[in-house]
Parts: structure tokens; C-alpha cells; sequence
């Protein structure tokens, strides 16, 4: 009997919930599929949501996986600082048939070396940042570059996991996915992308940022180097 398909979805400290919580919701409805948010211990983890949220497994307990998907959110440069965790993106990585990100989480793919050579999407405010690591960055809600899939920022992680789906099971069992959660996007506003925001919200998006982790950039390009990247 062929078991279930794992997925392995890394939950760490001020993850972007939704990063992750969207896929976890499509992919849910794979069928016959195995899911895990996995951290260092079971303990309840903080997201940037202000709720936290119990892991399925540890690092430990999941030492491969078919699918690897990584979200990302505020705390990404505290997880390729570290090396236990590094070590099990790497690891699950290499040997999964799918690796995946949504967000900023492809910023920890590239870091542990596996989107080096790759075309790979991310959040708009970090994109430029994915050379550092040797991936070629592009402007698409959904990035597809031989086994790896990067989805750009938060809510693409629901387009990314229906684009998944599709290649997994179909494209009429994603039709059905996208159905049952009623999936219409009609936003009240057409400030999705810095192109439609314009200039006066994006700088005053950025300084929102700045104020909350003003080195963000500059200690990512410091954990590049020691990750040996140049």
C-alpha cells in the first residue's frame, strides 16, 4: 500500500501566519496526504499574528518528506541563524520531490543552498535579496522552476498551493479545492502590488518596517556571508 504523501511545513517564531496557515488549509484537501508543522520541540510557537500555534512534529521526527514548504514572516533571519534548523531545511530539502515557499520563507530556501541557478518568487519587499543567495528573482504570484515552487507574498500562498495541487492531483480536483473554500478574490482596494499602491504607500510601508526590524536587510546579507555565500 503506498502511504500517504508527507508535507513538512516549517513553523517557527513570528512566522507570517497566514504564509502558512493558507497552504495548510489547500493542501488539507489533497486527499490521502500527510501534514506537519514542524519545529524544535512540540511547544506552542508564536506567530506574528499575536496567537501561537502547536507543532505536529519536531525536527527530529521528520527527517525527509515528499513535499518541504517553508512560509516566511519577521523571523526568518532567526532560523538561517540557526544552524539546527538550517541543517533540517538542507536536509528535507535535498531529498523531497517538491521543495516549496511562500513569501519570504524562499529567502531560507535560497540560505540553505537550495535555490542556487533556481528563478524563485518572494515577498515584493525582499525580492531583491534572493541574488544573495544565488536565485534569480521574479515578479509572479507563483514561481515554478523544476521541483521548486516559490509563491510571492502571504496571500499567494493560497495561489501557490492550488497551482500544487493542480500538479498533484489534477486540475479539475484543484478547481474543486478552489470551489469548496469559495477561493473569488474580489479585494476592496487595488493596492495589492507596489505597481498599483503607488509611491507615498509603499515608503510609508517601508517605514512602518524600518521601525519594527530597521537592520533586517543588512543582517541578512551579514548571514549570507557566514553561510558562505558571496
Amino acid at each position: 500500500m503506498t502511504p500517504p504523501l508527507h508535507i513538512a511545513f516549517l513553523l517557527f517564531p513570528d512566522v507570517t501566519q497566514l504564509d502558512l496557515t493558507a497552504p495548510v488549509q489547500v493542501l488539507s484537501r489533497l486527499g490521502d496526504a500527510r501534514l506537519d508543522l514542524v519545529w524544535k520541540t512540540r511547544d506552542p510557537v508564536m506567530t506574528d499574528a499575536g496567537f501561537a500555534i502547536v507543532p505536529t512534529a519536531t525536527l527530529e521526527e521528520v527527517p525527509h518528506a515528499d513535499i518541504l514548504c517553508v512560509p516566511g514572516g519577521f523571523g526568518i533571519n532567526r532560523v538561517i541563524a540557526d544552524d539546527e534548523a538550517m541543517d533540517w531545511v538542507a536536509r528535507v530539502g535535498t531529498g523531497a520531490t517538491w521543495v516549496t515557499s511562500v513569501c519570504t520563507g524562499s529567502l531560507i530556501l535560497g540560505a540553505a543552498g537550495l535555490l542556487r541557478g533556481y528563478r524563485a518568487g518572494c515577498h515584493w519587499a525582499q525580492r531583491d535579496m534572493l541574488p544573495l543567495f544565488g536565485a534569480l528573482p521574479v515578479a509572479e504570484r507563483v514561481v515554478i522552476d523544476r521541483n521548486r515552487i516559490t509563491g510571492g507574498g502571504v496571500t499567494a500562498g493560497i495561489d501557490f498551493a492550488l497551482t500544487l495541487t493542480a500538479l498533484l492531483r489534477g486540475e479539475a480536483h484543484a478547481r474543486a479545492v478552489q470551489l469548496s473554500l469559495e477561493y473569488d478574490p474580489a479585494p476592496p482596494f487595488d493596492s495589492g502590488s507596489p505597481e498599483r499602491a503607488g509611491a507615498a504607500l509603499v515608503a510609508a510601508y517601508q517605514r512602518r518596517v524600518t521601525a519594527i526590524v530597521p537592520t533586517r536587510d543588512d543582517d541578512l546579507r551579514a548571514l549570507a556571508i557566514r553561510r558562505g555565500f558571496s
